[in-house]
């Protein structure tokens, strides 16, 4: 298992992806290699290039990530930043994805709900 502390760097990322290619490499079984974030207090951008930067080095061996103790604000980071799918929570019920946090938001007051499209008639002014 890797344990992120309470801050991460991002001079800190390379030994956290040499750290990883190290644990992988004892592993024989080839499963997936659990990542504690639960001293991560308060995420930010840093984190999640830790996160995306140790996926990566982990797909490049031939394994993926679990994500344990995920707090609700980096799950939701996580989500915001589309990269849920990818680094799954291993402490959720299934195991996969972020359950319960919605990556996309409400219509503003006046605007159309996503993924639907205001007709336009040929000679409207642009709005």
């Amino acid at each position: 298992m890797l344990v992120l502390g309470r801050a991460v760097r991002r001079a800190e990322v390379p030994g956290l992806c040499a750290r990883l290619r190290e644990l992988a490499s004892r592993d024989a079984q080839g499963g997936p290699v659990v990542v504690d974030v639960g001293a991560v207090r308060a995420p930010d951008l840093a984190v999640l290039e830790a996160l995306a930067r140790l996926r990566l080095t982990a797909r490049r061996l031939g394994r993926r990530i679990r994500l344990r103790g995920a707090s609700g604000e980096l799950r939701a980071l996580l989500a915001r930043a589309g990269l849920d799918a990818v680094l799954p929570a291993a402490d959720l019920p299934g195991g996969e994805g972020v359950d319960g946090v919605e990556a996309g938001g409400q219509a503003e007051e006046g605007e159309e709900a996503g993924g639907v499209q205001e007709g336009v008639e040929r000679g409207d002014p642009a709005a």
